[in-house]
């Protein structure tokens, strides 16, 4: 099974791939590319998120990366990003950036069977401060919420499931997608 675990900043994503890791150990953990990305910060950009979006979807091919996996972050999450950039007119001029980036990431999702969405919920308790820029991350969430609507990018046969809740919940509720996708995936 390949799962990417979706969300903008500070929403949990690595707690959830952490928690999950734990329980199985069978399953390559990537990171969130950004931890593999050689750059100075000097904050977010369209170029950084095009990269992350690249290496994402590379490391998502089967040729890649075998077998099980569960990874932070997948590139429908920095194709969110440059969306979000867009819309905070943010973005700098590069034609055919979002068409490339949008190219991409459909044919990395190809090989995902689970995308879990963590979309904001004030409920779920995690806070943020103005460091992190509340604008960026509201908008790659809605974003990101669109997208995972969009049967251009996400394909029939990818299934996406939004998780919220405490981090027990999140996790004992990823346990049971990926329970129900085992058993109907067995003969």
């Amino acid at each position: 099974m390949r799962i990417v675990v979706s969300g903008t900043h500070a929403s949990g994503k690595s707690t959830l791939v952490s928690d999950f890791a734990l329980l199985y150990p069978a399953f390559s953990v990537l990171p969130d590319p950004f931890e593999l990305i050689d750059e100075a910060w000097d904050g977010p950009g369209a170029s950084s998120f095009a990269r992350q979006l690249r290496l994402s979807a590379a490391r998502l091919d089967p040729t890649e990366t075998p077998g099980d996996l569960i990874a932070e972050r997948g590139p429908i999450d920095f194709l969110a990003y440059l969306l979000a950039f867009d819309a905070l007119d943010r973005m700098p001029e590069s034609p055919g950036l979002l068409a490339r980036s949008a190219e991409v990431t459909r044919d990395a999702l190809r090989h995902v069977d689970l995308v879990v969405l963590l979309p904001l919920a004030p409920a779920d308790g995690i806070s943020i401060g103005v460091d992190e820029d509340p604008a960026l991350r509201d908008a790659m969430n809605d974003a990101l919420l669109d997208l995972v609507n969009d049967d251009d990018i996400v394909d029939e046969g990818v299934t996406v499931m939004e998780i919220t809740g405490d981090r027990d919940r999140r996790l004992r509720m990823l346990q049971a997608v990926v329970g129900d996708l085992s058993r109907r995936s067995t003969p």
